[in-house]
């Protein structure tokens, strides 16, 4: 009865295992896209899939981006930025606290919460509009209110300064890879020195165009940061901030509730952004999945926080070796191969890059279709085609012993 029952299954058996080595064996179709990654033409030329080295032409990724961009809006060199000048210093915006003193007048001396209209409003005087105004702005703008509601014959010393920044609502939108309206910090943070709690005076980074630009996922590889624009209370600024990438000060005004933020696009990839700055993305965030075998799963082989969280500026490769998917037994390790996932920024279109990583370890042309990472892109590794047979042969003898006992 046992000889019956296992003579049933061999057959069967026999097929199963001759699919399974034949599918280990198999070339996978490659990856269809909308995209026309084959002649570089996606969001990166790195992403193109055909590269052929010649003699003349070594390294084209660069120069290839570069034929797509639009013109500098801010000039190819000394690009100045339009009516900065006014933008700079600290400016006050809503709900800030100011101190107000008037010499020896106790009834309009204390201390003051800008309100929702960005007026000051003082007992006994007319709103004074300060919203976007310096504190010697307002110092003297009271000075003018005292003298129209006919308070005194002649003004006392007035003083005004700043005690705490309050947090200010901007949008922000464009070639930013995070684009939204956002609510940017003020001065003071969960835990108060009540040293500085009783100090006159008060600062801020938190408030800065650059906080904005990175708490909106921070600047595209497209973006053009010649003619960064600013609307302030109907008026439009360009701001020029090639300065973060070129080693020179760079324009970093205080923003107000009620601005608005935009980044123009160049339409093309710039390689030379592909790098840390104050308005580059903080970091990239990747999604891993490595290999089956040998590796067993994330937790064992160190894929987690530390590994998903790269720099800005990783390559392909980079995030390959971060995987797990390089190295190991050479005989039963090599000729691996991945796939990026990566989408567009500008068209929303998805591509799906397949590497081999032998071919990319090799070659000495690379850095040519060596993808730069973006935030929000996947990568899944493939083991290689020994791993596979082996996995077949694996599987066909659980199913086999699975028959006998049967």
């Amino acid at each position: 009865m046992f000889l019956n029952r296992l003579n049933h299954f061999k057959t069967p058996i026999r097929a199963m295992g001759l699919g399974l080595l034949l599918a280990s064996c198999a070339a996978v179709v490659d990856p269809e896209n909308i995209e026309p990654t084959d002649q570089g033409d996606g969001y990166q030329a790195q992403y193109r899939n055909v590269v052929t080295r010649r003699d003349d032409k070594f390294l084209t990724s660069a120069s290839m981006n570069a034929e797509k961009c639009l013109p500098l809006r801010g000039g190819e060199t000394g690009g100045k930025s339009i009516g900065v000048r006014t933008l700079l210093g600290e400016k006050i915006s809503r709900n800030d606290l100011l101190d107000v003193r008037i010499s020896a007048d106790e009834s309009l001396t204390g201390r003051y919460v800008v309100s929702r209209d960005g007026t000051l409003k003082l007992p006994f005087l007319k709103a004074v509009p300060v919203q976007g105004r310096s504190v010697q702005d307002v110092e003297s703008m009271l000075a003018g209110a005292l003298i129209d509601a006919q308070l005194y014959d002649v003004l006392p010393p007035i003083s005004v300064r700043l005690v705490d920044f309050a947090s200010v609502n901007v949008g922000v939108s464009g070639a930013v890879f995070e684009p939204h309206q956002m609510n940017l910090g003020g001065t003071r943070g969960d835990e108060v020195d009540p040293n500085r709690a009783q100090a006159l005076g008060a600062s801020t980074e938190s408030r800065n165009l650059s906080a904005a630009l990175r708490s909106a996922g921070g600047i595209r590889p497209d973006a053009d940061i010649s003619a960064v624009e600013l609307r302030r209370q109907g008026r439009l600024y360009k701001l020029d901030l090639r300065g973060v990438f070129e080693g020179r000060n760079s324009i970093d005004v205080m923003l107000l509730t009620g601005d608005q933020v935009y980044v123009p696009s160049r339409q093309c990839f710039q390689d030379d952004l592909m790098r840390p700055s104050p308005i580059s993305p903080p970091g990239v965030t990747m999604f891993l999945s490595n290999l089956t075998v040998p590796a067993t799963g994330n937790a064992p082989s160190a894929v987690g926080r530390e590994v998903r969280e790269m720099p800005y500026g990783t390559r392909y490769m980079q995030a390959v070796v971060d995987t797990n998917c390089v190295g190991g037994a050479r005989i039963s390790s090599a000729h691996r191969s991945a796939m990026l996932l990566s989408r567009n920024p500008v068209t929303k279109v998805s591509v799906v890059i397949e590497r081999d990583i032998e071919d990319m370890l090799r070659r000495a042309d690379r850095d040519d279709y060596d993808p730069f990472i973006l935030p929000g892109d996947a990568i899944a590794c493939y083991d290689s085609a020994v791993t596979n047979v082996a996995e077949a042969a694996r599987i066909l003898g659980a199913v086999t012993l699975g028959a006998t006992l049967n």
